[in-house]
């Protein structure tokens, strides 16, 4: 049973199992080591799983062999045909599947708690196990619901747009109020009385996954998918310990710790608190910082072969990719112009900013799938003190990442969000589809209408693609 003593071996098996989870998220901090980071990760996940198994009479032989072959066969071909710009809706389906598990889990130990080895003499599961069912429960329940709205507002099944409820705040609260209450309630009452108290507080988890992410808007999703990734480890090392799996409790403890100071890199680099991420609204008033109005100033419309030529002539050209980019797959055919630019002796350079695209690492995923030389591909706060010396600032697919508002415009949503300083290039260059969208900030930009701006209007890809020809000819 989970709670026997463990062998010496299997402790030493779980330990290392840890040692290489931690290395693991060691070389994914790194684009350069990122694959040997995988693969270090997935050797500890191995040792963990054959350990488990071994230890435990959880299934017999085939059993097993086969809900190996299912689950892995589904992994296998979801990551081989899954296309790179649809990674952030994978990995919150993923989120949503951990979130399930655990649910599933606590559900099986409160219904068969002998079977779990968390029961006294009396039969009355342990007061310390039923705060762990209750709490893994319950935040495996808000990460999958939570984490299918994520998937659906990224997937396109519904609007990216924050959908504001009546009296939201009110809710969520009351909501949240009531599962303390009946975790806690819980937690003390005779396990013969506790069904109503246990199945209302799995529902209302669910429902508050639902109502905490639906007001959340786009520009926020960086955040939500690590809160969401945060919110599935807590959910495992709270089963780690109803299990007495010390490979749960050491993987969970490591991606919830990992995914909360990464939601906290992501606020910060937004200039946003956590709790007006959850409150939700970034994105709602698409009038602010001008609006319509601003979209009637003048503004100066480029040709492929005039973007080819300036940057021909350039000394050093910043490329900065945004969602834009992702959404027309244009990442291949930019580190080809790229490659052209550098053969003609233009210096090429890559700017990321922490929070562009649809997940944390997004654009970094993209661009070395591309295989962009990691050292040309720079961070905000690595890069943004060259525009000033920069010909081109070459902006494709973004927008809020180099919206002037930020500094300048104290009633704008973005005002003190670190964005790139592009307003100091000689010339930008900036692909959209056309000058009547804006970013998901919902905010018009400044750069459009500037002297130095040379606006490409046409997909990313397309526009890219003309602008190799023009360079080879």
């Amino acid at each position: 049973m989970p709670h026997a003593v463990q062998p010496a071996w299997a402790m030493l098996a779980y330990l290392l199992a840890g040692v290489l989870f931690i290395l693991s998220l060691r070389g994914l901090s790194s684009p350069s080591t990122s694959r040997r980071g995988n693969r270090l990760g997935m050797a500890g996940m191995l040792i963990a799983v054959v350990t488990t198994l071994i230890t435990h009479d959880v299934a017999s032989l085939p059993e097993i062999l086969v809900a190996i072959a299912i689950g892995g066969g589904i992994g296998w071909i979801t990551a081989r045909r899954i296309a790179m710009t649809d990674m952030p809706q994978l990995v919150a389906a993923f989120h949503s599947l951990v979130g399930l598990a655990a649910v599933l889990v606590g559900i099986a130990a409160y219904l068969n708690p002998q079977a779990f080895g968390i029961v006294d003499a009396a039969g009355e599961i342990l007061t310390v196990s039923r705060i762990e069912i209750g709490l893994g429960v319950a935040i495996g329940a808000i990460t999958f619901s939570g984490s299918v709205i994520a998937f659906a507002k990224l997937n396109g099944n519904m609007s990216g747009a924050p959908i504001m409820l009546p009296a939201r705040h009110v809710i969520n609260l009351g909501t949240l109020i009531a599962i303390i209450a009946l975790t806690g309630w819980f937690s003390v009452m005779p396990t013969a009385d506790s069904a109503t108290v246990f199945w209302v507080m799995v529902a209302l988890s669910f429902l508050i996954g639902f109502l905490l992410i639906i007001p959340i808007g786009g520009a926020d999703m960086p955040v939500v998918v690590s809160m969401l990734n945060s919110y599935s480890g807590w959910a495992a090392a709270a089963m780690g310990f109803t299990l007495s799996n010390t490979a749960m409790i050491i993987t969970g403890a490591l991606v919830g710790s990992s995914g909360a100071i990464l939601s906290y890199i992501m606020c910060k680099a937004m200039n946003r608190s956590f709790i007006s991420v959850i409150a939700g609204g970034f994105g709602v008033d698409t009038s602010a910082s001008g609006g319509p109005a601003k979209e009637q100033r003048p503004w100066k419309r480029g040709s492929a072969e005039d973007a080819a030529f300036l940057m021909k002539e350039a000394e050093q050209v910043i490329i900065i990719p945004g969602y834009g980019m992702a959404v027309a797959q244009a990442q291949h055919v930019v580190r080809e112009m790229g490659d052209i630019l550098k053969k003609n002796g233009v210096r090429v350079k890559y700017a990321i900013h922490p929070v562009a695209g649809r997940m944390p690492g997004h654009m970094n995923v993209l661009l070395a799938e591309a295989n962009v030389p990691y050292d040309e591909v720079f961070e905000l706060e690595d890069i943004n003190g060259e525009f000033a010396q920069t010909d081109v600032a070459f902006i494709i697919g973004a927008n809020d990442v180099v919206n002037p508002a930020a500094k300048t415009d104290k009633t704008s949503p973005i005002y003190g969000m670190p964005v790139f300083d592009v307003d100091k290039a000689k010339t930008i260059m900036f692909i959209k589809r056309s000058m009547g969208g804006v970013g998901y900030a919902g905010v018009d930009n400044d750069v459009f209408y500037m002297d130095q701006t040379m606006m490409l209007l046409a997909d990313a890809k397309k526009m890219v693609e003309e602008i190799v020809k023009a360079l080879q000819h």
